[in-house]
């Protein structure tokens, strides 16, 4: 998916104080290629991500992701284009405690297609992420690197286009740190594009691109050969 940002700017209100999070941003992603967006907390990394994933708008400026104009794009619009063509990975996880392993995968596709074709599904996904055999775990009794496994299998159930990562392995030893990158990056050689934020120097070292935020702005960018 082809993304292409220009002069972004988003503020957020405090009390009588606006707070510019985001100031002049440009950048293009080519289809297909791996960003890697690293700097400190509250430098704008997240705000960026929840831009491109049209869950939030700018103040200002041009956002295109593949066919769609995200700002002018309806509500509607941009939910059906998450649905359809994002996959969205938190540090945090972000899995339902009521429901085991399986059913947290199946959850995003339920209300759109049948429960046994999604079941097939999400079964394939969590034995290609190495999950095949915590099916029926609630999240409770599965690791932390398990619990991102089962997110990433649940970001994968719309075959995206895009992968946005948010500080996917922040809460990870090294070993399932590495585990996951490497799924990731088998995700990747099929052609999808990858956002990867993260304050972890270490990860710099994956993805095509990289820059980083400090400020609300982009510095340093990196065009990997």
């Amino acid at each position: 998916m082809h993304i292409k940002l220009q002069n972004i700017s988003k503020s957020y209100q405090s009390g009588t104080e606006s707070i510019h999070v985001l100031k002049e941003i440009g950048f293009t992603i080519e289809s297909g290629s791996w960003l890697t967006i690293t700097g400190p907390s509250g430098s704008g990394k997240t705000t960026l991500m929840r831009l491109l994933s049209g869950i939030e708008l700018a103040d200002k400026g041009q956002i295109t992701l593949g066919e769609l104009d995200a700002m002018i794009a309806t509500e509607e619009e941009r939910r059906s284009f998450r649905r359809d063509f994002v996959g969205y990975i938190f540090q945090d996880f972000q899995l339902f405690d009521q429901f085991d392993v399986l059913t947290n995968v199946m959850i995003p596709l339920l209300p759109y297609k049948s429960k046994v074709e999604v079941e097939k599904k999400a079964k394939e996904i969590l034995e290609m992420v190495g999950l095949h055999h915590r099916l029926k775990h609630m999240p409770s009794q599965i690791s932390g690197g398990e619990k991102q496994r089962t997110a990433i299998a649940r970001a994968l159930m719309n075959d995206p286009q895009l992968i946005l990562c948010d500080e996917p392995t922040g809460n990870l030893d090294l070993e399932n740190r590495n585990h996951i990158m490497s799924i990731l990056q088998g995700i990747h050689q099929k052609g999808v594009t990858i956002v990867l934020v993260t304050h972890d120097p270490e990860l710099a070292k994956y993805g095509d691109m990289r820059f980083e935020m400090r400020d609300g702005k982009v510095s340093d960018m990196t065009l990997k050969v």
